[in-house]
């Protein structure tokens, strides 16, 4: 069976008309531009169309999720959640859906990007929805603010840059002193991406006679602005969680100097589990493959299990994924 759309509450109903046809003019316009970096859109929105909303206030933080949401889902869901619930909640709580486009000529397989950037659209309404079960008795001015947007950047230091030289995010900081101040940016990111950003071979080098090694020299102004919150993902490739931590407890112990960066950049590395609650639930794991795996089974129960109801709601209507590819 298909994803269920019967209840009164259907998620394509809260959508807006011509979702697809919006992202691709977005998309052009900034395909025109010399743009690195831009936001398309802002939910909640009081607008009938997507339209980008600065905040008034500069969020004290950024979180960041940065992916190729080719879908997005619900690993994607539970470490935005995840990093919401934090003992220390605000009340300017802002989430970044990033989106990379380096290739934005070529035809990206196997979703374009205009219908990614719609699942990214209909995800954030349900990360929206999901915040509010999670925290029903929260205080209603503590909003959650959730952004859309895409870069041409493809590394993590250089992404940061740009979202550091817009003012998207400039609004109210440095009051009263007439200087703004950077957002401190938190990436949302697996073990997988931990692992790549501490590679050397992602850093060449910068030539005789530079005056800082290429890993230092890059990653030195992204740890003074940003901080990775890992999620641990227990696989026969990374090993178990325990097998993770010692891989961090080796970056603070030397290993990060040796090859070329610094150990204090460690510190701005948090890694938490990725499930909380029973075990059972923790083993289940969720990735954009399995998702198209399961599409191309018709295998509804199983996308229901990995995605949430809107986009699982989405990709049977758009008829995503059902090829190969």
């Amino acid at each position: 069976m298909p994803p269920s759309s019967s209840s009164a509450d259907n998620p394509m109903a809260r959508l807006p008309a011509n979702l697809v046809s919006l992202f691709t003019q977005a998309l052009k316009s900034y395909q025109l531009s010399n743009a690195t970096f831009r936001v398309l859109c802002s939910l909640p929105s009081a607008s009938a169309d997507p339209t980008p909303q600065p905040p008034k206030l500069a969020p004290p933080a950024l979180l960041v999720l940065d992916s190729s949401f080719n879908p997005p889902t619900l690993a994607h869901q539970r470490m935005a959640l995840s990093a919401l619930a934090q003992p220390n909640p605000t009340p300017t709580s802002r989430i970044l859906l990033l989106l990379a486009i380096n290739n934005a000529d070529k035809a990206p397989k196997p979703a374009a990007f205009p219908q990614r950037l719609a699942m990214m659209y209909v995800f954030a309404q349900d990360l929206l929805l999901a915040q509010q079960r999670t925290h029903p008795n929260s205080n209603p001015n503590a909003n959650l603010d959730i952004d859309i947007a895409v870069t041409t950047e493809p590394y993590f230091h250089a992404k940061s840059s740009a979202i550091a030289a817009s003012d998207f995010y400039q609004a109210g900081t440095g009051e009263g002193t007439g200087e703004g101040t950077d957002v401190e940016q938190v990436y949302l990111t697996g073990f997988d991406t931990l692992i790549r950003v501490f590679d050397p071979k992602y850093y060449p080098p910068a030539g005789a006679g530079a005056g800082s090694p290429a890993m230092a020299s890059v990653l030195d102004p992204f740890f003074e602005r940003a901080r990775l919150r890992v999620t641990m993902r227990p696989d026969a490739e990374w090993g178990d969680a325990a097998a993770q931590l010692r891989y961090l407890e080796t970056l603070r112990q030397g290993e990060l100097e040796r090859v070329g960066g610094r150990t204090q950049w460690a510190e701005r590395v948090e890694m938490v589990t990725g499930r909380d609650g029973d075990g059972e639930e923790e083993e289940v794991i969720v990735s954009s493959t399995k998702v198209r795996d399961a599409v191309r089974r018709r295998d509804w129960d199983a996308l229901a299990r990995l995605v949430s109801e809107g986009v699982a709601a989405w990709i049977w209507t758009e008829g995503l994924y059902r090829e190969g590819g």
